[in-house]
């Protein structure tokens, strides 16, 4: 292939989305459409349908992307117009040559965008074939949907989108079912409209905002904030009913809430990575651009001589994907841009400012989102994009298995490995925040390698992100205490973790901390150069130099000699599973209780043979904690001993997979890991679901304590009990028998003063339901 200009620079980050217009005309004539009825009319010169010699370019250039970006996963959408004009054999011949093309290099997520009119079995059975994933486009019911979704001669295409719904909710096509698109018009009754659409029975709803600008802004017949005030009665009503399906709008502002990723251009700090492709081949921006002005879109490269880097490095697409530094003043000053991230591109357009403007939306969703946030607790405001959502968590595990799975007590090793998955996306989150932060300064560099490092080792740097403290560093930098300045810097001995756990050579400069470079999960180095506040580590093979000042020290490869001054974070073999003792990392202070200093190798040894001998006790009274335990704790960390003797323990809702305690006998021990790590669990359960009515203020009377607890105190505390009673019902003996029915006394009180509230959601009925039933299944007495 040819190399184009532009081709030799480095690279950007890589696209992992493509739309493909393979119709260019549509069926119907709705009248807020933005191809047809906006600024941009282009497509009047476009071939109405797409070429084989296209389509085999078009798939050339995304394979030859992902595979020189070494992407294991690319999105594609086919779209329109309306690309069921196609027909079968067309679209057959699309879908083929694209897999074949795309598949042996990476995984091909396939869906089309349709309004439904001319679905058929035939088609679906097509989708079926291919693994294709439909989106259809429907406005509500009848009356709402026929106010713009009409075909040219003015007729109603409800009865046929409905039809289309009614196929792909056939056993048989139920796979095939992506969801449902609604463009908001404020004159339509809200709630009207979602229980219109949830009658559809979707996967997920995706309100749209209507296309508009700054020139030609929106109606508002309600005042300024018409589209907040329509979208909120439909908010509260999907929280009340448990949020009985995906509302992608209102998932993704949540989950920028928490600091994780929102998934889509249209909200949120992500950097947009969408590239369009037309029916002539042309690369195109964002379509919602279309509405801007005519060749907002354009770009002036096309398939058949640029590649996808190429792209990419277009100065149009560069600026769509600056985040928190591509906004305006008046937008990167606003309280809430974490969320908002300035709305969709196309809506900043203004004719005297071009796209440096706020939303047109912007009141609309400056009210939407700090309702949602006034309304939602930080324990309910979590990564949604990842997280339970209707009868969803994650990769398929239904939000019921999950919750009846947590709800004995125990816990599975798939539901924590999943409960663990979100949590990863909650720390990659947190750290796209902190990149647009950072973005501009010399810790760019960081992020930069962090950024190539997960195209090229994205194992390596799961791993680093999976180190239980870098979630309390993360919140500290964006959320910072009084007093405190954020560690910025510690993001470049982030990068170097990352890059040492790849193997991968690459140099980095990382903070000095009290005289100590901490690399977050491995270790820390003393630097004998008092003073100094940086070093450069030159990484290779899987080891390090640090020069800082005069300094010079190399640390080999794990395995090898270290040198003086290496502090590793030490582990323990627990029958074949090894658990972290981290007693060096700076962030691990995020107990209610002190944290000990660098245990000495007599304490070492000390704490090896006490955890060792309580997992014993674990694997003998209460297996059914195991699988759990072995899938989601990575770390113990030592706290100090209480001088009065009592035992303490800890867990922190930001250090998922870790808990603080003090060394003990075997069975306190086990009951203090157990304990703990039931905190740990339920609190990652709350950070992907609300299981009660944030609203609820009221305090709850519990056995085990002599002042009020709120309800999620009770709910933590109904769950670690439950635990410990399943502990005690294991041990013989007349203490072990007293001590079991104090526990399940307490545990049956207090999951009946939580029934009692009336302020569970359908999930946290189901989670505290699922609580009785298991301690109703004991006997009276311990086994």
């Amino acid at each position: 292939m040819s190399t184009t200009p532009g081709e030799s620079d480095p690279w950007p980050p890589p696209l992992h989305q493509y739309v493909l217009k393979v119709h260019s005309r549509c069926d119907l004539a709705c009248d807020h459409c933005y191809v047809y009825e906006h600024a941009d009319q282009s497509w009047r010169a476009r071939p109405r349908k797409i070429a084989p010699e296209t389509v085999a370019a078009a798939a050339l250039r995304i394979a030859e992307h992902a595979r020189e970006r070494g992407l294991h996963r690319v999105n594609l959408v086919l779209h329109g117009g309306e690309p069921l004009l196609l027909g079968a054999a067309g679209l057959a011949m699309v879908l083929t040559r694209l897999r074949a093309a795309i598949e042996p290099v990476a995984e091909l997520d396939l869906r089309m965008q349709s309004n439904g009119v001319l679905l058929s079995p035939q088609l679906c059975d097509l989708f079926v074939e291919h693994g294709v994933r439909v989106g259809i486009s429907l406005d509500g019911d009848a009356t709402a949907n026929d106010r713009h979704r009409r075909f040219a001669n003015g007729a109603s295409s409800h009865a046929q989108v409905r039809r289309a719904l009614a196929l792909l909710r056939r056993p048989e096509y139920r796979r095939c079912y992506a969801g449902i698109l609604c463009t908001i018009d404020v004159r339509n009754d809200p709630v009207q409209v979602y229980r219109a659409l949830l009658a559809e029975a979707p996967p997920r709803i995706d309100f749209l905002l209507p296309h508009a600008t700054w020139v030609d802004p929106p109606p508002r017949p309600g005042g300024a904030t018409s589209y907040a005030d329509w979208l909120l009665p439909i908010y509260r009503r999907w929280v009340r009913d448990g949020r009985p399906v995906d509302i992608r709008l209102f998932d993704s502002l949540l989950a920028a809430a928490a600091g994780g990723r929102s998934g889509t251009e249209a909200v949120g700090l992500d950097p947009s990575g969408l590239a369009v492709i037309e029916t002539d081949g042309t690369w195109e921006l964002a379509d919602s651009m279309k509405t801007a002005f005519d060749g907002a879109a354009g770009t002036g490269l096309d398939v058949f001589r640029h590649s996808a880097n190429v792209l990419a490095a277009h100065p149009e697409f560069a600026r769509s994907r600056r985040g928190l530094t591509g906004l305006c003043q008046t937008c990167r000053d606003c309280s809430v841009v974490g969320q908002c991230g300035g709305g969709l591109r196309a809506h900043r357009y203004s004719a005297a400012g071009g796209f440096d403007n706020p939303s047109v939306y912007c009141a609309d969703l400056k009210k939407l989102i700090v309702t949602m946030n006034d309304e939602s607790p930080e324990t309910a405001v979590a990564a949604r994009s990842t997280g339970l959502a209707g009868d969803r968590l994650l990769d398929g595990l239904p939000a019921a298995d999950l919750l009846d799975d947590l709800g004995t007590g125990h816990g599975s090793g798939a539901s924590l490995h999943r409960l663990a998955a979100a949590q990863l996306a909650y720390v990659r989150g947190l750290l796209v925040q902190i990149a647009d932060r950072v973005a501009g300064t010399p810790l760019a560099e960081a992020w930069e390698l962090i950024v190539r490092l997960d195209e090229e080792a994205t194992e390596a740097v799961s791993a680093t992100f999976a180190h239980p403290y870098l979630r309390r560093w993360a919140r500290r930098c964006l959320a910072p205490v009084a007093g405190e300045a954020p560690d910025w810097a510690y993001l470049g001995a982030l990068a170097a973790a990352a890059a040492v756990r790849a193997g991968v050579d690459t140099d980095i400069e990382v903070p000095v901390r009290s005289g100590l470079v901490h690399l977050p999960g491995l270790g820390a180095q003393a630097i004998d150069e008092p003073g100094e506040r940086s070093a450069r580590l030159s990484i290779a093979g899987g080891g390090f130099t640090a020069r800082a000042g005069r300094s010079l020290v190399t640390v080999p490869p794990a395995g090898a000699t270290p040198p003086a001054g290496w502090a590793p974070v030490r582990q323990v073999e627990l029958s074949g599973w090894t658990l972290l003792i981290d007693d060096i990392d700076p962030y691990r202070d995020c107990y209610q209780w002190p944290v000990t200093g660098r245990l000495d190798p007599a304490q070492l040894a000390s704490w090896r043979r006490s955890l060792a001998a309580a997992w014993a006790r674990i694997e003998h009274t209460t297996p059914g904690q195991i699988a759990g335990l072995r899938a989601g704790l990575r770390t113990v960390t030592p706290l100090r001993v209480d001088p009065g003797g009592r035992l303490r323990s800890a867990a922190s809702r930001d250090a998922f997979g870790a808990l603080g305690t003090v060394p003990a006998a075997p069975d306190p021990l086990a009951e203090l890991l157990v304990h703990e790590f039931q905190h740990v669990k339920l609190g990652a359960v709350l950070d992907v679901s609300q299981l009660y009515d944030p609203a609820y203020r009221k305090r709850l009377s519990v056995p085990w304590r002599d002042d009020p607890r709120p309800l999620e105190g009770v709910l933590q505390g109904t769950y670690a009990h439950l635990a410990v009673a399943d502990i005690w019902r294991a041990r013989p003996g007349p203490l072990a028998r007293q001590r079991h029915r104090r526990y399940r006394g307490w545990t049956v009180r207090a999951i009946d003063e939580l029934a009692g509230t009336g302020a569970l959601t359908e999930h946290g009925h189901r989670f505290v339901r699922r609580m009785r039933q298991t301690v109703d299944s004991w006997s009276d007495d311990p086994r």
